[in-house]
Protein backbone atom coordinates (compact mmCIF):
# COMPACT_ATOMS: atom_id res chain seq x y z
CA UNK A 1 0.00 0.00 0.00
CA UNK A 2 1.76 3.39 -1.13
CA UNK A 3 1.63 6.98 1.56
CA UNK A 4 -1.24 8.52 -0.34
CA UNK A 5 -3.28 5.33 0.35
CA UNK A 6 -1.87 4.90 4.20
CA UNK A 7 -1.83 8.05 5.75
CA UNK A 8 -5.61 7.88 6.64
CA UNK A 9 -4.86 4.42 8.35
CA UNK A 10 -1.72 5.99 10.36
CA UNK A 11 -3.92 8.75 11.26
CA UNK A 12 -6.90 6.80 12.30
CA UNK A 13 -4.17 4.87 14.58
CA UNK A 14 -2.63 7.56 15.77
CA UNK A 15 -6.00 8.99 17.07
CA UNK A 16 -6.93 5.48 18.34
CA UNK A 17 -4.49 5.99 21.09
CA UNK A 18 -4.18 9.46 21.79
CA UNK A 19 -7.68 9.19 22.49
CA UNK A 20 -6.93 6.49 25.13
CA UNK A 21 -4.56 9.80 26.40
CA UNK A 22 -6.45 12.48 27.12
CA UNK A 23 -9.49 13.28 28.42
CA UNK A 24 -12.59 13.00 25.96
CA UNK A 25 -12.97 16.84 25.75
CA UNK A 26 -9.86 18.05 24.80
CA UNK A 27 -9.35 15.20 22.64
CA UNK A 28 -12.87 16.23 20.01
CA UNK A 29 -11.83 19.75 20.23
CA UNK A 30 -7.95 19.73 19.04
CA UNK A 31 -7.92 16.48 17.06
CA UNK A 32 -10.71 15.63 15.55
CA UNK A 33 -10.72 18.56 13.54
CA UNK A 34 -7.41 17.69 12.57
CA UNK A 35 -7.58 16.30 8.61
CA UNK A 36 -4.91 14.03 7.20
CA UNK A 37 -3.72 15.12 3.98
CA UNK A 38 -0.28 13.01 2.59
CA UNK A 39 2.29 10.67 4.08
CA UNK A 40 5.69 10.95 2.24
CA UNK A 41 7.88 8.41 3.93
CA UNK A 42 7.79 9.03 7.47
CA UNK A 43 6.33 12.40 6.95
CA UNK A 44 2.79 12.77 7.59
CA UNK A 45 1.28 16.03 6.53
CA UNK A 46 -2.34 17.05 8.48
CA UNK A 47 -4.23 19.72 8.07
CA UNK A 48 -5.76 22.28 10.81
CA UNK A 49 -7.74 25.32 10.92
CA UNK A 50 -5.32 28.18 11.94
CA UNK A 51 -2.27 28.84 13.30
CA UNK A 52 -3.62 29.51 16.77
CA UNK A 53 -4.65 25.93 16.35
CA UNK A 54 -1.48 24.53 15.43
CA UNK A 55 0.54 26.70 18.33
CA UNK A 56 -2.09 25.30 20.64
CA UNK A 57 -1.54 21.77 19.91
CA UNK A 58 3.02 22.02 20.14
CA UNK A 59 2.25 24.23 23.59
CA UNK A 60 -0.08 22.04 24.92
CA UNK A 61 0.28 18.32 23.63
CA UNK A 62 3.94 18.35 21.93
CA UNK A 63 5.14 15.34 23.82
CA UNK A 64 1.64 13.46 23.00
CA UNK A 65 2.14 14.08 19.83
CA UNK A 66 6.00 12.99 19.09
CA UNK A 67 5.57 9.74 21.32
CA UNK A 68 2.39 8.82 19.20
CA UNK A 69 3.70 9.87 15.49
CA UNK A 70 7.15 7.72 16.46
CA UNK A 71 4.69 4.42 17.79
CA UNK A 72 2.68 4.71 14.54
CA UNK A 73 5.24 5.46 11.95
CA UNK A 74 8.42 4.78 13.60
CA UNK A 75 11.87 6.61 15.02
CA UNK A 76 12.18 9.17 12.08
CA UNK A 77 8.25 9.94 12.19
CA UNK A 78 7.74 13.86 11.42
CA UNK A 79 4.85 15.88 11.56
CA UNK A 80 4.02 18.44 8.73
CA UNK A 81 1.32 21.33 9.20
CA UNK A 82 -1.42 23.20 6.11
CA UNK A 83 -3.27 25.65 7.45
CA UNK A 84 -7.16 25.59 5.97
CA UNK A 85 -8.09 29.14 4.32
CA UNK A 86 -10.72 30.48 6.56
CA UNK A 87 -13.46 30.89 3.61
CA UNK A 88 -12.90 27.52 3.38
CA UNK A 89 -14.04 26.57 6.93
CA UNK A 90 -17.37 24.32 7.50
CA UNK A 91 -20.03 26.51 8.77
CA UNK A 92 -19.59 26.07 13.17
CA UNK A 93 -21.40 22.67 14.16
CA UNK A 94 -24.68 23.42 16.40
CA UNK A 95 -27.07 21.03 18.49
CA UNK A 96 -30.12 21.03 16.76
CA UNK A 97 -32.88 23.00 18.92
CA UNK A 98 -35.71 22.71 16.44
CA UNK A 99 -36.22 19.09 16.37
CA UNK A 100 -34.60 16.10 13.77
CA UNK A 101 -33.79 16.16 10.61
CA UNK A 102 -36.80 16.05 8.11
CA UNK A 103 -37.78 12.34 6.76
CA UNK A 104 -39.72 11.74 3.76
CA UNK A 105 -42.41 10.01 3.27
CA UNK A 106 -41.98 6.63 1.35
CA UNK A 107 -43.04 7.02 -2.01
CA UNK A 108 -43.35 4.30 -4.66
CA UNK A 109 -41.05 5.25 -7.98
CA UNK A 110 -42.62 2.68 -10.55
CA UNK A 111 -40.77 1.10 -12.50
CA UNK A 112 -37.37 2.86 -11.95
CA UNK A 113 -34.35 0.69 -10.64
CA UNK A 114 -32.99 2.92 -7.37
CA UNK A 115 -29.75 1.40 -8.22
CA UNK A 116 -29.22 4.10 -10.85
CA UNK A 117 -29.36 6.78 -7.92
CA UNK A 118 -26.82 6.19 -5.59
CA UNK A 119 -26.93 6.90 -1.72
CA UNK A 120 -27.20 8.85 0.05
CA UNK A 121 -30.24 10.17 -2.02
CA UNK A 122 -32.57 6.84 -2.46
CA UNK A 123 -32.34 4.62 0.66
CA UNK A 124 -34.06 1.34 -0.79
CA UNK A 125 -37.38 -0.80 0.99
CA UNK A 126 -38.81 -3.36 0.18
CA UNK A 127 -41.68 -2.22 -1.33
CA UNK A 128 -41.39 1.64 -1.47
CA UNK A 129 -38.65 3.81 -1.85
CA UNK A 130 -37.19 6.46 0.91
CA UNK A 131 -35.63 9.50 -0.75
CA UNK A 132 -33.48 11.27 1.66
CA UNK A 133 -34.43 14.89 1.79
CA UNK A 134 -30.25 15.38 3.32
CA UNK A 135 -32.07 18.64 5.22
CA UNK A 136 -29.70 19.23 8.40
CA UNK A 137 -31.75 20.40 10.88
CA UNK A 138 -28.99 23.11 12.60
CA UNK A 139 -29.82 25.06 9.21
CA UNK A 140 -33.68 26.01 10.07
CA UNK A 141 -35.52 29.69 10.31
CA UNK A 142 -34.77 29.82 13.95
CA UNK A 143 -31.21 29.46 13.47
CA UNK A 144 -31.30 32.23 10.74
CA UNK A 145 -30.04 35.42 11.86
CA UNK A 146 -32.32 38.19 10.39
CA UNK A 147 -30.40 42.07 8.77
CA UNK A 148 -30.60 44.12 6.17
CA UNK A 149 -28.46 41.92 4.18
CA UNK A 150 -31.05 39.18 4.16
CA UNK A 151 -34.04 40.82 4.83
CA UNK A 152 -35.67 40.10 1.47
CA UNK A 153 -34.48 36.94 1.10
CA UNK A 154 -35.64 35.66 4.21
CA UNK A 155 -39.10 37.14 3.44
CA UNK A 156 -39.19 35.40 0.37
CA UNK A 157 -38.03 32.00 1.78
CA UNK A 158 -40.99 31.95 4.82
CA UNK A 159 -43.64 32.99 2.37
CA UNK A 160 -42.26 29.58 -0.21
CA UNK A 161 -42.22 27.31 2.92
CA UNK A 162 -45.96 28.68 3.29
CA UNK A 163 -46.88 27.84 0.15
CA UNK A 164 -44.18 25.60 -2.04
CA UNK A 165 -44.98 26.19 -5.52
CA UNK A 166 -48.61 28.85 -5.15
CA UNK A 167 -45.77 31.84 -4.55
CA UNK A 168 -44.32 34.20 -7.51
CA UNK A 169 -40.85 33.21 -6.12
CA UNK A 170 -40.55 30.50 -8.40
CA UNK A 171 -37.92 29.92 -9.03
CA UNK A 172 -36.10 31.53 -6.13
CA UNK A 173 -32.44 32.24 -6.86
CA UNK A 174 -30.63 32.90 -3.96
CA UNK A 175 -26.62 34.37 -4.94
CA UNK A 176 -23.70 35.80 -2.90
CA UNK A 177 -20.28 35.49 -1.43
CA UNK A 178 -19.33 32.66 0.63
CA UNK A 179 -20.17 32.81 4.30
CA UNK A 180 -23.11 34.73 3.44
CA UNK A 181 -25.68 32.17 4.65
CA UNK A 182 -26.94 30.59 1.31
CA UNK A 183 -27.04 27.24 1.93
CA UNK A 184 -28.66 27.59 5.60
CA UNK A 185 -31.69 29.87 3.89
CA UNK A 186 -32.40 27.36 0.87
CA UNK A 187 -32.42 24.47 3.64
CA UNK A 188 -34.42 26.55 6.19
CA UNK A 189 -37.08 26.79 3.16
CA UNK A 190 -36.98 23.20 2.85
CA UNK A 191 -37.31 22.15 6.58
CA UNK A 192 -40.14 24.63 6.95
CA UNK A 193 -41.81 23.27 3.84
CA UNK A 194 -41.48 19.98 5.10
CA UNK A 195 -43.12 20.92 8.55
CA UNK A 196 -45.82 22.59 7.25
CA UNK A 197 -46.42 19.51 4.75
CA UNK A 198 -45.08 16.37 5.81
CA UNK A 199 -46.50 14.78 2.46
CA UNK A 200 -44.22 16.87 0.45
CA UNK A 201 -41.14 15.42 -0.68
CA UNK A 202 -38.02 17.53 -0.19
CA UNK A 203 -34.76 17.36 -1.51
CA UNK A 204 -31.45 19.68 -1.04
CA UNK A 205 -28.30 18.70 -3.28
CA UNK A 206 -25.62 20.09 -4.65
CA UNK A 207 -24.67 21.13 -7.98
CA UNK A 208 -21.34 18.80 -8.15
CA UNK A 209 -23.50 15.78 -6.83
CA UNK A 210 -26.41 16.55 -9.56
CA UNK A 211 -23.79 16.60 -11.77
CA UNK A 212 -21.55 13.27 -10.28
CA UNK A 213 -25.20 11.32 -10.47
CA UNK A 214 -26.07 12.43 -13.78
CA UNK A 215 -22.69 11.46 -15.36
CA UNK A 216 -22.86 7.99 -13.44
CA UNK A 217 -26.71 7.72 -14.82
CA UNK A 218 -25.26 8.32 -18.22
CA UNK A 219 -22.43 5.60 -18.17
CA UNK A 220 -24.80 3.22 -17.04
CA UNK A 221 -27.61 4.07 -19.51
CA UNK A 222 -30.17 4.66 -17.02
CA UNK A 223 -30.98 8.69 -17.75
CA UNK A 224 -34.50 7.85 -17.60
CA UNK A 225 -34.46 6.86 -14.63
CA UNK A 226 -32.74 9.92 -13.30
CA UNK A 227 -34.82 12.15 -14.94
CA UNK A 228 -37.84 10.17 -13.38
CA UNK A 229 -36.37 10.48 -10.08
CA UNK A 230 -35.93 14.05 -9.74
CA UNK A 231 -39.20 14.39 -11.28
CA UNK A 232 -40.46 12.79 -7.95
CA UNK A 233 -39.79 15.99 -6.16
CA UNK A 234 -41.85 18.10 -4.57
CA UNK A 235 -39.74 20.91 -3.15
CA UNK A 236 -36.21 21.12 -5.13
CA UNK A 237 -33.29 22.61 -3.59
CA UNK A 238 -30.05 23.12 -5.28
CA UNK A 239 -27.34 24.69 -3.95
CA UNK A 240 -24.09 26.08 -6.02
CA UNK A 241 -25.45 26.03 -9.62
CA UNK A 242 -22.45 27.52 -11.02
CA UNK A 243 -20.77 23.55 -10.22
CA UNK A 244 -22.70 22.99 -13.41
CA UNK A 245 -20.75 25.71 -15.55
CA UNK A 246 -19.15 23.92 -18.93
CA UNK A 247 -21.59 20.80 -18.05
CA UNK A 248 -23.37 20.70 -20.82
CA UNK A 249 -25.27 17.01 -20.50
CA UNK A 250 -26.41 18.12 -16.69
CA UNK A 251 -27.72 21.30 -17.79
CA UNK A 252 -30.05 19.72 -20.48
CA UNK A 253 -30.99 17.76 -17.74
CA UNK A 254 -31.83 19.96 -15.05
CA UNK A 255 -33.90 21.89 -18.20
CA UNK A 256 -36.30 19.07 -18.33
CA UNK A 257 -36.46 18.60 -14.97
CA UNK A 258 -37.04 22.38 -14.35
CA UNK A 259 -39.73 22.37 -16.66
CA UNK A 260 -41.43 19.56 -15.73
CA UNK A 261 -41.86 20.48 -11.58
CA UNK A 262 -42.45 24.30 -12.58
CA UNK A 263 -45.31 22.75 -14.94
CA UNK A 264 -46.61 20.94 -12.32
CA UNK A 265 -46.37 23.80 -9.21
CA UNK A 266 -43.13 22.10 -7.64
CA UNK A 267 -40.80 24.61 -5.95
CA UNK A 268 -37.49 25.11 -7.17
CA UNK A 269 -34.93 27.22 -5.23
CA UNK A 270 -31.25 27.61 -6.54
CA UNK A 271 -28.36 28.84 -5.01
CA UNK A 272 -25.07 30.78 -6.51
CA UNK A 273 -22.56 32.57 -5.69
CA UNK A 274 -22.74 34.93 -8.54
CA UNK A 275 -26.24 36.47 -10.71
CA UNK A 276 -27.54 34.35 -13.04
CA UNK A 277 -26.59 37.14 -15.37
CA UNK A 278 -22.97 36.27 -14.67
CA UNK A 279 -22.77 32.50 -14.98
CA UNK A 280 -20.26 31.31 -18.00
CA UNK A 281 -20.81 28.70 -20.42
CA UNK A 282 -24.64 28.21 -19.29
CA UNK A 283 -27.07 27.59 -21.65
CA UNK A 284 -29.22 30.57 -22.59
CA UNK A 285 -32.55 28.54 -22.00
CA UNK A 286 -31.55 27.67 -18.38
CA UNK A 287 -30.35 31.18 -17.61
CA UNK A 288 -33.80 32.52 -18.63
CA UNK A 289 -35.75 29.55 -16.61
CA UNK A 290 -33.52 30.98 -13.36
CA UNK A 291 -34.96 34.62 -13.81
CA UNK A 292 -38.80 33.56 -14.07
CA UNK A 293 -38.99 33.99 -10.49
CA UNK A 294 -37.14 35.94 -7.67
CA UNK A 295 -33.31 36.49 -7.51
CA UNK A 296 -32.12 37.70 -4.43
CA UNK A 297 -28.52 38.98 -3.28
CA UNK A 298 -27.25 38.14 0.54
CA UNK A 299 -24.93 40.74 0.94
CA UNK A 300 -22.12 41.14 3.68
CA UNK A 301 -24.05 41.48 7.34
CA UNK A 302 -23.82 45.26 8.96
CA UNK A 303 -22.31 45.45 12.33
CA UNK A 304 -25.69 44.89 13.98
CA UNK A 305 -26.43 41.74 12.23
CA UNK A 306 -22.97 40.74 13.07
CA UNK A 307 -23.37 41.27 16.80
CA UNK A 308 -26.77 39.82 17.01
CA UNK A 309 -25.44 36.24 15.04
CA UNK A 310 -22.37 36.70 17.94
CA UNK A 311 -25.02 36.91 20.37
CA UNK A 312 -26.99 34.18 19.27
CA UNK A 313 -24.21 31.28 19.19
CA UNK A 314 -22.84 32.84 22.40
CA UNK A 315 -26.60 31.80 23.98
CA UNK A 316 -26.57 28.65 22.08
CA UNK A 317 -23.23 27.25 23.52
CA UNK A 318 -24.06 28.37 26.45
CA UNK A 319 -21.19 30.11 27.50
CA UNK A 320 -19.96 33.20 29.48
CA UNK A 321 -19.02 35.92 27.02
CA UNK A 322 -19.02 39.37 27.49
CA UNK A 323 -20.76 41.85 25.40
CA UNK A 324 -17.62 43.67 25.03
CA UNK A 325 -15.78 40.81 23.38
CA UNK A 326 -18.64 40.25 20.88
CA UNK A 327 -18.63 44.08 19.80
CA UNK A 328 -15.01 43.74 19.42
CA UNK A 329 -15.44 40.84 17.08
CA UNK A 330 -18.51 42.29 15.22
CA UNK A 331 -16.67 45.40 14.68
CA UNK A 332 -13.19 44.12 13.23
CA UNK A 333 -14.51 40.42 11.85
CA UNK A 334 -16.86 41.93 8.74
CA UNK A 335 -16.41 39.51 5.37
CA UNK A 336 -19.17 37.20 6.47
CA UNK A 337 -20.81 35.08 8.99
CA UNK A 338 -18.12 31.71 8.30
CA UNK A 339 -15.70 34.19 9.83
CA UNK A 340 -17.39 35.66 12.90
CA UNK A 341 -18.31 32.00 13.66
CA UNK A 342 -14.37 31.06 12.98
CA UNK A 343 -13.07 33.52 15.22
CA UNK A 344 -16.41 32.89 18.26
CA UNK A 345 -15.20 29.33 18.41
CA UNK A 346 -11.47 29.99 18.27
CA UNK A 347 -11.94 32.67 21.44
CA UNK A 348 -14.25 30.42 23.67
CA UNK A 349 -11.44 27.07 22.84
CA UNK A 350 -8.71 29.30 24.07
CA UNK A 351 -10.62 30.74 27.14
CA UNK A 352 -11.96 27.15 28.38
CA UNK A 353 -8.45 25.51 27.84
CA UNK A 354 -6.37 27.43 28.77
CA UNK A 355 -8.10 28.83 31.78
CA UNK A 356 -7.76 32.63 30.50
CA UNK A 357 -10.29 35.00 30.65
CA UNK A 358 -12.58 36.14 27.56
CA UNK A 359 -11.29 39.48 27.00
CA UNK A 360 -10.65 42.36 24.57
CA UNK A 361 -6.62 41.36 24.31
CA UNK A 362 -7.55 37.81 23.69
CA UNK A 363 -10.39 38.71 20.90
CA UNK A 364 -7.77 40.76 19.62
CA UNK A 365 -5.01 38.31 19.46
CA UNK A 366 -7.20 35.51 18.00
CA UNK A 367 -8.93 37.40 15.17
CA UNK A 368 -5.33 39.19 14.21
CA UNK A 369 -4.58 37.18 11.05
CA UNK A 370 -8.70 37.67 10.11
CA UNK A 371 -8.56 41.27 10.24
CA UNK A 372 -4.83 41.19 8.81
CA UNK A 373 -6.53 39.59 5.62
CA UNK A 374 -9.91 41.66 5.45
CA UNK A 375 -7.28 44.95 5.27
CA UNK A 376 -5.51 43.58 2.74
CA UNK A 377 -8.23 42.55 0.69
CA UNK A 378 -8.56 44.40 -2.56
CA UNK A 379 -11.12 46.45 -3.91
CA UNK A 380 -12.71 48.20 -6.83
CA UNK A 381 -11.17 51.19 -5.85
CA UNK A 382 -7.50 49.68 -5.63
CA UNK A 383 -7.92 48.14 -8.71
CA UNK A 384 -8.31 51.44 -10.45
CA UNK A 385 -5.89 53.47 -8.58
CA UNK A 386 -3.60 50.49 -10.06
CA UNK A 387 -4.72 51.22 -13.47
CA UNK A 388 -4.64 54.50 -13.46
CA UNK A 389 -0.72 54.64 -12.09
CA UNK A 390 0.49 52.12 -14.78
CA UNK A 391 -1.42 54.37 -17.75
CA UNK A 392 -0.31 57.45 -15.92
CA UNK A 393 -3.85 58.71 -15.98
CA UNK A 394 -6.35 60.60 -13.46
CA UNK A 395 -8.94 58.89 -11.49
CA UNK A 396 -11.51 61.11 -12.58
CA UNK A 397 -10.21 60.35 -16.51
CA UNK A 398 -10.81 56.67 -16.02
CA UNK A 399 -14.51 57.26 -14.86
CA UNK A 400 -15.45 59.85 -17.44
CA UNK A 401 -17.50 59.25 -20.25
CA UNK A 402 -14.32 59.93 -22.31
CA UNK A 403 -13.48 57.66 -25.82
CA UNK A 404 -9.81 58.41 -26.12
CA UNK A 405 -8.97 55.04 -27.12
CA UNK A 406 -6.01 55.09 -24.07
CA UNK A 407 -8.90 56.00 -21.14
CA UNK A 408 -11.70 53.73 -23.06
CA UNK A 409 -8.71 50.18 -22.70
CA UNK A 410 -7.89 51.49 -19.18
CA UNK A 411 -11.46 51.38 -18.20
CA UNK A 412 -12.20 48.15 -19.77
CA UNK A 413 -8.93 46.78 -18.31
CA UNK A 414 -10.23 48.06 -14.70
CA UNK A 415 -13.72 46.09 -15.28
CA UNK A 416 -11.58 43.11 -16.48
CA UNK A 417 -9.81 43.12 -13.04
CA UNK A 418 -12.87 43.45 -10.98
CA UNK A 419 -14.59 40.65 -12.77
CA UNK A 420 -11.84 38.11 -12.26
CA UNK A 421 -9.98 38.88 -8.77
CA UNK A 422 -13.36 39.89 -6.98
CA UNK A 423 -15.49 37.46 -7.27
CA UNK A 424 -17.88 38.21 -4.86
CA UNK A 425 -18.51 41.64 -6.70
CA UNK A 426 -21.38 41.31 -9.36
CA UNK A 427 -21.21 42.93 -12.80
CA UNK A 428 -23.80 45.70 -11.95
CA UNK A 429 -21.30 46.78 -8.64
CA UNK A 430 -18.22 47.03 -10.88
CA UNK A 431 -19.90 49.20 -13.18
CA UNK A 432 -21.66 51.59 -10.42
CA UNK A 433 -18.49 52.62 -9.51
CA UNK A 434 -16.66 52.41 -12.46
CA UNK A 435 -18.68 56.11 -13.48
CA UNK A 436 -22.33 54.58 -13.32
CA UNK A 437 -21.58 51.59 -16.54
CA UNK A 438 -24.78 49.41 -16.15
CA UNK A 439 -24.01 45.67 -16.43
CA UNK A 440 -24.15 44.75 -20.13
CA UNK A 441 -21.05 47.38 -20.42
CA UNK A 442 -18.80 46.06 -17.50
CA UNK A 443 -19.32 42.20 -19.50
CA UNK A 444 -18.68 43.74 -23.23
CA UNK A 445 -15.72 45.46 -21.59
CA UNK A 446 -14.67 42.11 -19.77
CA UNK A 447 -15.26 40.11 -23.47
CA UNK A 448 -13.30 42.79 -25.60
CA UNK A 449 -10.19 42.20 -22.66
CA UNK A 450 -10.25 38.29 -22.67
CA UNK A 451 -10.71 39.05 -26.93
CA UNK A 452 -7.24 41.49 -26.99
CA UNK A 453 -5.39 39.66 -25.16
CA UNK A 454 -5.76 36.32 -27.33
CA UNK A 455 -4.42 38.34 -30.14
CA UNK A 456 -2.21 41.25 -29.11
CA UNK A 457 0.52 40.41 -26.71
CA UNK A 458 1.58 44.17 -25.95
CA UNK A 459 -2.01 44.28 -24.61
CA UNK A 460 -1.77 40.89 -22.66
CA UNK A 461 1.41 42.50 -21.42
CA UNK A 462 -0.41 45.46 -20.02
CA UNK A 463 -2.63 43.41 -18.00
CA UNK A 464 -0.57 41.16 -16.53
CA UNK A 465 1.92 43.62 -15.08
CA UNK A 466 -1.14 45.59 -13.47
CA UNK A 467 -2.36 42.13 -12.27
CA UNK A 468 1.31 41.11 -10.99
CA UNK A 469 1.20 45.06 -8.97
CA UNK A 470 -1.65 43.80 -7.33
CA UNK A 471 -1.14 40.63 -6.41
CA UNK A 472 2.69 42.53 -5.10
CA UNK A 473 1.00 45.07 -2.92
CA UNK A 474 -1.86 42.36 -1.63
CA UNK A 475 1.26 40.05 -0.14
CA UNK A 476 3.43 42.83 1.43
Amino acid sequence: MNGQARHTDIWNDFLHIVENIIEPRPFTTWFKPIKPISLEGSTLTVEVPSDFFREFLENEYLDIIRMTLRRVIGPDARLMYAVRPVQSQPAMTLNAQYGTAPVNKPISLGGLRTDSITNPLVLPGLKKTEIDPQLNPVYCFENFVKGECNQMGLSAGISIADAPGKTPFNPLFIFGGPGLGKTHLAQAIGIAAHKKFPDLIVLYVSGSQFKTQYVSATSRNQLNDFLHFYMKIDVLIMDDIQELQNANGSQAALFNIFNYLHQNGKQLVFTSDRPAVELRNFEQRMLSRFKWGLSVKLDRPDYRTRLDMLKARRDREGVLISDEVLEYIAAHVKSNFRELEGALVSVMAHAALTHQENSVELAARITENIIGEEAGDLSIARIQDSVCEYFNITREELLSASRKRQIVQARQISMYLSRNLLTNCSLATIGAETGGKDHATVLHACNTVSDLMATDRSFKRYVADIEAGLATSENQ
